[in-house]
């Protein structure tokens, strides 16, 4: 098994499913983040692992233009937007097992991310 950062690294177990790889995560995250970051991948749950990276971008995105379009600012929003930072921490810890696809994932996760408020209708 792989480590990342100090930490066992999911991808290399013997999970099967991106429900199975974050619930494989170790150290797991905090009992309220673990809950939510389990509720926003949950659409996600039955893909085979290898899409964990883009599963995580997806859910992250997702929540941060939801965010974005709320106007949503204030310490009640302090939980999702830990968690867009922990899915996109997630996607690329899981991506690191392919380096030679990383700079791609990077440029597509960072274009994506820079245009959700270009998407907004405000």
């Amino acid at each position: 098994m792989s480590d990342v950062g100090g930490h066992a690294d999911p991808m290399t177990t013997s999970t099967t499913t991106v429900g199975d790889w974050f619930a494989a995560i170790q150290p797991s995250p905090p009992e309220g983040l673990r809950v939510r970051l389990n509720g926003l991948l949950e659409p996600f749950a039955h893909q085979p692992v290898q899409q964990v990276p883009e599963a995580c971008l997806a859910a992250g995105e997702r929540l941060l233009g939801d965010l974005l379009a709320s106007g949503s600012t204030s310490r009640e929003t302090a939980l999702d937007l830990l968690a867009v930072d922990a899915l996109v921490t997630y996607a690329f810890q899981a991506a690191a097992d392919a380096p030679d696809l990383m700079d791609g994932r990077a440029a597509r996760a960072l274009a994506s991310i820079a245009a959700l408020p270009g998407s907004l209708s405000l």
